[in-house]
């Protein structure tokens, strides 16, 4: 695969950028984040959007199945996606999966690009709301709740998190989830989330993170009673704001917190 020609004299500045989606997990949710991408930059013609390489590979193993101890590693997955979208001239890497992000300790320091850690720009996002956000609930997949991904980004920000309990975590949101990955789309899927962020909001949450990309697909942002924070459009966000030249100190932060995040799982390997 050869890699595209940089950009010519007269192309805007944003050009330059190529961003590389590690996707396919699941097919629909990369879909919707690169419409939420294109959404979301500025611009009244074909050219001022972004230069973009996606790989979309629906065959990387469950991540959740993964950390729970019930399927393979996908990590060998993330790391060939990601030396594919290297190759085919991305600049920088983006992963819209939330669960996905327990794994790129592992393969940060082999991609030779960076990552815009999605979850570290959720915790930054949080942190700009009016008014202020002090706790926040979490509908994700299992993995990503045991992994205390959100858990970890959020106290960083002096954010306190609450979850859901294991019963409204299996058969409210993890079968919202599955029934979303299979296509549906109905009220009794809305239904299950919107009940599992009222209990949320009920205990205190002054926004909930909607932490599975499958997610923001079943619940409207008017379900809920409290900000629906969607780490999909976030991530996009953050993607704009780097081509334009606008978030260089917010990634210089994130990308030192993955490298720290990078250290500590080399040292638990040891």
């Amino acid at each position: 695969m050869t890699a595209p020609t940089s950009a010519p004299a007269h192309t805007p500045a944003r050009a330059t950028e190529i961003i590389g989606i590690l996707g396919g997990m699941g097919p629909a949710a990369t879909a919707d984040f690169y419409a939420k991408l294109v959404s979301m930059t500025p611009g009244s013609s074909d050219q001022d959007h972004l230069r973009t390489v996606i790989w979309s590979d629906p065959t990387i193993p469950d991540r959740t199945e993964a950390l729970l101890g019930d399927g393979p590693d996908p990590t060998p997955w993330l790391l060939d996606g990601s030396r594919v979208l290297r190759e085919a001239g991305a600049t920088v890497i983006a992963i819209p999966c939330n669960t996905a992000h327990a794994f790129v300790p592992r393969i940060a320091d082999h991609v030779g690009l960076p990552i815009v850690h999605m979850i570290g720009e959720v915790a930054r996002h949080l942190t700009l709301l009016s008014p202020r956000i002090h706790t926040a609930g979490l509908l994700a997949t299992t993995g990503t709740v045991r992994a205390g991904l959100y858990q970890e980004w959020l106290d960083r920000f002096g954010i306190r998190l609450i979850l859901p309990d294991d019963i409204v975590q299996e058969h409210e949101v993890m079968t919202a989830i599955r029934a979303v990955k299979a296509g549906a789309r109905d009220d009794a899927t809305t239904a299950s989330l919107a009940r599992a962020a009222q209990r949320l909001t009920e205990q205190g949450a002054q926004a909930v993170i909607a932490g599975c990309t499958e997610i923001p697909l079943g619940l409207p942002v008017d379900a809920v009673a409290v900000p629906l924070v969607d780490p999909a459009l976030v991530l996009a966000q953050a993607l704009v704001r780097r081509a334009l030249a606008e978030g260089g100190a917010v990634q210089e932060v994130v990308q030192e917190a993955v490298q720290d995040a990078l250290r500590r799982e080399t040292v638990r390997g040891e």
